[in-house]
């Protein structure tokens, strides 16, 4: 595989907004507070996306359609964008962020906790090229 960051320019963006929305706003708020700054942002810098849209979640071993996922964010639809407003993020939340792109067609996700002095921000990313049942649904 190609050693250059997956969306590299996108995951920049993204980032530079979520630290901009933290820096101006702090960790006072709640998590539909960050949502709705999140997409007030992504609309001024002119960004592609959808809040709250139903992605399918595929069977690991047939590529069938088993459930549907509804992150707070599909931008570009190429990246999944998760919100929390926590004291800490707990270990849950971030394995079930890799869950949902080892299930999905989705390769990028991103998970950012307003709820701490400075975001955190974390991105992971599982390729499709790592999906046995990838090859079988596309």
């Amino acid at each position: 595989m190609d050693k250059e960051l997956l969306e590299k320019e996108l995951g920049y963006k993204i980032q530079g907004i979520l630290i901009e929305i933290s820096k101006k706003y702090g960790n006072f708020y709640k998590e539909e507070f960050y949502d709705k700054a999140c997409a007030e942002l992504l609309e001024i810098k002119k960004i592609n996306f959808v809040s709250k849209p139903k992605l399918i979640i595929y069977s690991l071993d047939t590529g069938k359609k088993l459930a549907v996922y509804i992150p707070d964010f599909l931008i570009e639809n190429k990246i999944i964008l998760e919100i929390k407003a926590l004291p800490f993020l707990p270990n849950p939340a971030v394995n079930q962020i890799v869950q949902y792109l080892k299930a999905s067609q989705y390769e990028i996700g991103y998970i950012v906790n307003f709820g701490t002095p400075k975001a955190e921000i974390l991105r992971r990313i599982y390729t499709n090229d790592r999906k046995p049942w990838f090859k079988l649904h596309s």
